[in-house]
């Protein structure tokens, strides 16, 4: 598969989430959103300035100001988040794996936001002794939570350099086997 053939691909298939990607069209894409942001970002701040803190006023009393709105970058990152996902659901079906695998680091986030959440509620209940076990307890899982946290985005990123699991599987044939 070709850099253009992926791209064309997987804008083709925006929203299909079914079937299988081989290595070399998600690769290929991600290299095409790369360079898309890297140029959008580019052209937003040589036409636009986006991003630049403009300063008002003079000497001490100036004062900097981000500037507010949507960038160009912004605009082009909403519009390929789809098509992303959508090609890494149908890579990790091309490894045998469902495509809930890509989101394993961010259900981890998840989690960390909810168990915060948990904990914040039970410590205003409980008593010193209660709060301290509470607090052994909390510790551990954060500390459980952290490396899960680190390890899993590394494991998806495995997980996406696979090779194509051979024959046909239970989300299609194999792309590589199938006459074009």
């Amino acid at each position: 598969m070709t850099f253009t053939s992926a791209i064309r691909t997987c804008l083709r298939k925006y929203f299909t989430f079914s079937g299988r990607a081989p290595r070399a069209e998600y690769w290929w894409f991600m290299l095409f959103i790369l360079l898309l942001s890297f140029v959008t970002s580019l052209a937003a701040d040589l036409l636009f300035g986006a991003g630049r803190p403009q300063a008002e006023g003079v000497g001490d009393q100036a004062e900097i100001n981000a500037t507010n709105g949507v960038s160009l970058g912004q605009i082009v990152g909403w519009a390929i988040v789809v098509p992303m996902l959508s090609a890494g659901w149908r890579r990790m079906h091309d490894t045998g794996r469902s495509g809930l695998f890509l989101l394993y680091p961010y259900i981890v986030v998840v989690g960390l936001v909810m168990f915060n959440s948990a904990y914040e509620s039970l410590a205003a209940f409980m008593t010193a002794d209660g709060m301290q076990t509470l607090t052994i307890v909390a510790a551990f899982i954060a500390v459980l939570a952290a490396a899960v946290f680190i390890i899993s985005p590394f494991l998806v990123i495995w997980w996406l350099i696979r090779p194509s699991q051979p024959g046909p599987n239970e989300y299609g044939p194999n792309p590589y086997e199938v006459s074009q």
